[in-house]
């Protein structure tokens, strides 16, 4: 007879992440990333990287499933949309043509009909040459969809941080305290003026096939830039304050407060999930996400070319001594 832990053996592909009391969040950049606090995560297993465009089609012509993009915006969900707006696409990056009025994002992100996991560009464009490429143009709901076919779920957001982190304690990055070290490039960013100069020093214009840069000390590729990455949790614009006792660090948080997640200055009211690891579209004179401790706030109803996921499975968790939960980790480890 296996034991229990034997059934949650993780699939091929998964790295296991050991339990951590860490210090999540960063006092150095975006307000919503302060303030710095301990938290306490139990040991899982992650995606080596980020699903790509080969898995999800896997996952859709075993289910069927229908992405949010693919889908016509019904007029009841949208209150005083014009007709014309009703239509199935998605939100591409198209750099601009003309001088820059402003920061207005609307000037570099077109929605585009026909734009989604199958056509990441538009109608006229495919997937054919991009499969091992992070999937991209998926809502929270096609990531939970996915996970739920899969047997496992979207990390929260604090075992993403702690796995992004490879091991190293508050580092600026992911691997270490440069950005370029040594000149070499460590992920999926941009080089040059964002959103009008993309000098492609590292060679790729848009994303980029997982595992083209080094993994992190944990073995995980793509943690930062290429594509953001959804989590479980709702966004909230600042981190909880650290706790007064060790004995009061939050364990395994997840933010759960919907109503509170929602853009107070939008005309609907669309709950927001935190996204993190930043993407290709994140450069030094803008949004400089691409560190273990950023985060940002998606509609979960929004699709964008520069959005993605990976996905967790977590063990049961028991009094015992867990020494049948390292048996399988040294097991799968070995294998």
């Amino acid at each position: 007879m296996k034991s229990a832990a034997l059934e949650h053996r993780p699939a091929a592909e998964m790295v296991w992440i050991p339990g951590a009391t860490f210090l999540m969040g960063s006092n150095d950049h975006y307000p919503e990333e302060a303030p710095v606090h301990p938290v306490t995560v139990d040991g899982f297993w992650i995606d080596e990287t980020p699903v790509t465009n080969r898995q999800f089609l896997e996952f859709v012509n075993a289910t069927g499933h229908v992405t949010f993009a693919e889908k016509k915006p019904r007029a009841e969900d949208y209150p005083g949309a014009p007709p014309a707006n009703l239509r199935a696409g998605s939100l591409v990056f198209t750099p601009p043509n003309r001088p820059l009025q402003g920061r207005d994002i609307s000037q570099w992100w077109v929605f585009t009909l026909g734009a989604n996991w199958r056509h990441p560009l538009g109608r006229k464009s495919s997937i054919g040459a991009i499969l091992d490429h992070p999937v991209v143009h998926v809502a929270y709901s096609d990531a939970k969809a996915y996970t739920e076919w899969a047997g496992k779920d979207l990390p929260t957001e604090a075992e993403w941080e702690l796995a992004a982190r490879g091991g190293l304690e508050q580092a600026e990055f992911a691997w270490g305290e440069e950005l370029v070290p040594g000149g070499k490039h460590m992920a999926n960013t941009w080089q040059g003026s964002f959103p009008i100069e993309n000098m492609l020093e590292d060679g790729y214009e848009r994303t980029s096939p997982v595992k083209s840069y080094p993994p992190n000390g944990y073995g995980l590729y793509d943690m930062i830039g290429n594509v953001w990455e959804w989590t479980s949790d709702y966004w909230s614009v600042r981190h909880a304050e650290p706790a007064a006792k060790p004995c009061c660090i939050p364990s395994n948080p997840l933010n759960t407060n919907a109503d509170a997640s929602a853009d107070p200055a939008a005309g609907v009211k669309v709950a927001r999930r935190v996204l993190k690891g930043g993407s290709h579209l994140c450069a030094p004179n803008y949004c400089r996400r691409y560190r273990p401790a950023a985060r940002h706030a998606q509609e979960i109803d929004t699709t964008t070319s520069h959005v993605g996921f990976r996905c967790v499975r977590r063990t049961p968790r028991c009094d015992a001594c867990g020494a049948c939960l390292a048996t399988v980790v040294a097991q799968f480890s070995a294998s």
